[in-house]
């Protein structure tokens, strides 16, 4: 994927400057793969990896068509490699002959699958799927090369279309900056652009269906992040219970018996929404524990977060989170990883976890003084991250460092008086980890279990937490 971004910044399909989009907007980067026909080598690597995305996702479909005119060389290259039959949709009927508006044979009730070169709004690939429908065919996927990540995915969904794009812009830009090909100035102004600039509300669309171009972006609801249709669904399930319960409040209950904790979970869970453990602590752990732990969690509507931080080899972290005398997987909903074992780590911990339903933290910062998980590492991580969405949700980290609201950002290191414990932890106020830094979760351990009564202050700290939320709602005019 890094070397074909590369490549395609080589022929100059990506340009940096002023041009004007398909919508109206002055984008700072723009798409040119129309070059592309006069590079078939490249043409053909492009074919080879968007067919890769169809057949990953196992996509259904009897027929393909390339939205004119850019993508029909690339729905051409991949229907005669595969032997698929492929349609052309015409831009405009011909005033003699079969004047037909889609050529090629098909029948009635069968299902088209789009090709498109980049997408923004989703309108090409809207208007080529209408032409389509009105010759009773059926349109349920698309496939895009690069997606600009500015509404069209959330536009296509509104209409019953899923797009799956092969590129993001910000992973685009996450590799250009990485090879030096662009300064950290310029991605920057990019991801800003692009973030202010989505296209597309469901609340507010033209008369004829299509989308709006807004002019800023607003912060986006717990209760609306959860509803977008790309969310791994422990993240909707996460957001939907913040909602419901008015807590961004996680408690770290680093205690050592098994008593203890289970006491805190009975007695601060209808404040939380997440309850973190580190397991490997407790001097009298049984399995029983864990169901006792587990109907907890369902009584008092948390979620379990255990903070094992793996960091092996694929083959190793699988056995650590299914096996073992913990048997993390089996009881905890979320678990955390370092990024620095490579994918590898995630692709383990993943074998185990989706099928049950969990999901994956990558740790992108510390609290720590002198933490090292800073600057390109932090880049790295949030790449993984895009690229492995299907298991990771989110992050450990000290400020919000993804604009994508399908991320939840997770700070440890709260307490209500910031400052430091003189062993390198560095403390930060819930106001500023939400409001100022835009995090999501407040993780506060040491401010509460050492407080004297601690469903009190338990419950200072979701009201502080919940309040710097809605300040910054308020803030960006939610």
């Amino acid at each position: 994927m890094d070397d074909l971004i590369l490549k395609l910044h080589n022929v100059d399909a990506v340009k940096f400057g002023e041009y004007k989009t398909k919508n109206g907007l002055i984008s700072p980067i723009y798409m040119d793969l129309r070059v592309l026909v006069s590079y078939p080598s490249l043409m053909n690597e492009v074919s080879s990896l968007i067919y890769k995305t169809v057949d990953a996702k196992k996509l259904k479909f009897d027929s393909v068509c390339g939205v004119p005119y850019t993508a029909l060389p690339l729905a051409t290259i991949i229907c005669s490699r595969h032997d698929l039959p492929m349609l052309i949709r015409r831009k405009e009927a011909k005033d003699y002959g079969t004047k037909r508006m889609v050529e090629g044979k098909y029948r009635e009730g069968e299902t088209c699958l789009i090709i498109e070169d980049t997408v923004t709004t989703g309108s090409s690939i809207l208007e080529t799927a209408e032409v389509l429908y009105k010759e009773g065919l059926k349109v349920t996927d698309a496939i895009v090369l690069v997606d600009r990540e500015q509404g069209g995915v959330a536009m296509l969904a509104s209409k019953g279309i899923r797009l799956h794009p092969v590129i993001s812009m910000f992973t685009l830009l996450d590799v250009l900056l990485a090879a030096k090909r662009i300064d950290a100035q310029t991605a920057g102004d990019i991801r800003t652009f692009i973030l202010a600039n989505n296209t597309f509300s469901a609340k507010h669309e033209n008369s004829n269906g299509s989308p709006v171009v807004k002019k800023s972006r607003k912060e986006l609801s717990y209760g609306a992040r959860a509803k977008l249709p790309n969310i791994h669904p422990l993240a909707s399930k996460l957001l939907r219970i913040m909602e419901e319960k008015q807590s961004n409040l996680c408690v770290s209950a680093d205690v050592t018996s098994c008593a203890e904790l289970l006491q805190l979970a009975d007695s601060l869970g209808p404040k939380i929404c997440l309850l973190k453990t580190h397991v490997d602590i407790l001097q009298d752990f049984t399995l029983d524990f864990t169901q006792t732990l587990k109907a907890l969690a369902e009584k008092h509507n948390f979620l379990i977060f255990e903070d094992r931080k793996f960091a092996d080899i694929g083959n190793t972290v699988k056995h650590q989170y299914e096996g073992g005398m913990y048997q993390i997987a089996s009881w905890s909903h979320i678990v955390n990883a370092h990024a620095i074992p490579g994918p590898g780590v995630v692709k383990g911990l993943s074998a185990v976890g989706q099928p049950l339903d969990r999901g994956c933290l990558l740790i992108a910062q510390m609290s720590t003084q002198g933490s090292m998980a800073t600057g390109e590492y932090t880049q790295s991580v949030l790449k993984m991250a895009e690229e492995q969405a299907d298991f990771v949700f989110g992050f450990i980290c000290g400020s919000k460092i993804s604009k994508r609201p399908e991320f939840i950002h997770m700070t440890p290191g709260v307490q209500i008086q910031a400052g430091g414990d003189g062993l390198g932890q560095q403390y930060t106020s819930p106001e500023e980890v939400i409001c100022n830094k835009g995090s999501d979760v407040i993780i506060v351990g040491r401010g509460i279990l050492g407080a004297s009564d601690r469903v009190e202050t338990t419950e200072s700290y979701r009201k502080s937490g919940w309040e710097a939320y809605t300040k910054r709602l308020g803030q960006t005019g939610q």
